[in-house]
């Protein structure tokens, strides 16, 4: 008999699609998903800790799951980036919960859950696996529903930001086996998926420490030879391992869509330093400017963050200066928070919580202008849009993106699911576009 799972996610891509992939174990275990917690089973929280406010969710939602426990005896247990840094310390603290699931042990779940169904008990897996294997891929069963799908290429990061909490909870950078990705999106092609994205923290740094395997650039190449597959986007890159060879790509590779996430924190040189970032302003630009005449058509977003220990008005200043130089398509925008064990938690020049505000909301002001301008001038337009799905905005429309990642709604049929056709823009909005379909066009 079938058992229900529900899974809550917060943080990146990277937790979506290690959700993804407990689904995928867990279907082999007689579980099926439910979007409604009081149906389930077994309860996952799937966690971030980059930032402090995804963590302190984990905590409010597993209060509000004591009930169901109580009541129904769901198992529950939590998985990801708060499990790897909390590890026992959560099942000290919440006596109801069932297992801690840290980000290289995601494999193990379908045995924690035999154990505590046969048997009772509480577990926690929390060690690193130093052999790689939990970068392995689990695919779907069969065709798939979905036209897009995440694929892991490595996992880490090496670089110690000094803000960062992502070495300590991810491991170091270790990259995949290219023949592995391949294989795996080959497969992906089969069940009908159309765009693949492939995840690391530092997709720029991929095939590092693996002897004799290719570079990212020279894997975007092979998977764009892949039959079936449409589009290929990547997230996340470094600005400091940026090659020429990448920046080429965008101009060479025909599935490679126009879209690239280039985090840049921070516009003043001295908070680089202290972020241990590797990179100054200038060189960023730089960047910037040879991706953009390699392809005129990219659209740029990026992470920054305000109020970073000993961030001087000055500082913020040059911040904005770089957002107003660059027009970024979108900006995700945060505060800086402390992360237990990062080289800047030791900072004794911590900035106030209500500066920290101050200048976000300045921030995010002025890109919320120039994000609108942006997407005004797609007006007139015609994008081809890989079509999703329904749109959440009216059951009347469908939604898919643009090859430079720009959300467009417009009339259609849900057949159009698939498929990539021409849309005229007819407005744009502060978060997405509006289009009407071209039946006639060629």
């Amino acid at each position: 008999m079938n058992k229900r799972v529900y899974i809550e996610t917060y943080g990146c891509q990277m937790n979506e699609h290690d959700s993804e992939r407990m689904l995928r174990l867990l279907e082999g275990s007689y579980y099926l998903e439910t979007r409604d917690p009081q149906e389930a089973d077994l309860i996952l929280i799937n966690t971030c800790s980059v930032r402090e406010k995804p963590e302190n969710k984990v905590y409010s939602a597993l209060g509000r799951y004591k009930r169901l426990k109580e009541e129904r005896g769901a198992v529950i247990g939590v998985a990801g980036c708060v499990a790897q840094q909390e590890g026992p310390r959560l099942l000290d603290r919440v006596p109801y919960l069932d297992m801690v699931i840290g980000t290289h042990a995601i494999s193990t779940l379908p045995d924690l859950l035999e154990k505590i169904e046969a048997k009772g008990g509480r577990f926690c897996k929390t060690e690193f696996d130093e052999k790689g294997n939990y970068l392995k891929s689990i695919l779907p069963p069969g065709s798939h529903p979905k036209v897009k799908s995440f694929v892991t290429i490595m996992q880490g990061c090496d670089h110690y930001c000094s803000y960062c909490i992502v070495p300590f909870v991810r491991g170091r950078e270790k990259s995949r086996p290219s023949a592995e990705i391949l294989e795996e999106i080959r497969c992906l092609a089969e069940r009908g998926i159309k765009e693949v994205c492939l995840l690391g923290q530092n997709v720029n740094g991929y095939g590092r420490g693996l002897e004799g395997e290719i570079g990212f650039s020279e894997l975007l190449c092979r998977i764009n030879e892949i039959e079936g597959i449409e589009r290929i986007r990547f997230t996340t890159s470094h600005p400091k391992d940026l090659s020429d060879a990448l920046i080429k790509a965008f101009s060479d590779l025909s599935k490679l869509c126009e879209h690239i996430h280039l985090p840049f924190q921070s516009g003043s040189d001295r908070i680089l330093e202290k972020m241990h970032r590797g990179y100054s302003t200038l060189s960023y630009l730089e960047r910037i400017e040879r991706l953009r005449a390699r392809c005129p058509e990219m659209a740029i977003t990026a992470d920054v963050i305000v109020g970073f220990p000993g961030e001087e008005e000055k500082d913020f200043n040059q911040t904005l200066d770089l957002i107003k130089k660059v027009q970024f398509d979108d900006l995700f925008s945060f505060k800086y928070s402390t992360r237990r064990g990062t080289g800047a938690a030791q900072l004794d020049d911590q900035v106030e919580e209500k500066i920290k505000q101050e200048r976000l909301e300045i921030l995010q002001g002025i890109q919320r202008e120039v994000t609108l301008q942006k997407n005004v001038a797609y007006e007139g337009r015609t994008e081809e849009v890989l079509v999703e799905g329904c749109s959440k905005q009216s059951d009347q429309d469908i939604t898919g993106r643009t090859r430079t990642n720009k959300s467009v709604n417009f009339k259609g049929d849900l057949q159009l699911v698939g498929k990539v056709v021409p849309v005229r823009i007819t407005k744009g909005f502060a978060h997405s576009l509006r289009g009407e379909r071209l039946l006639n066009a060629s």
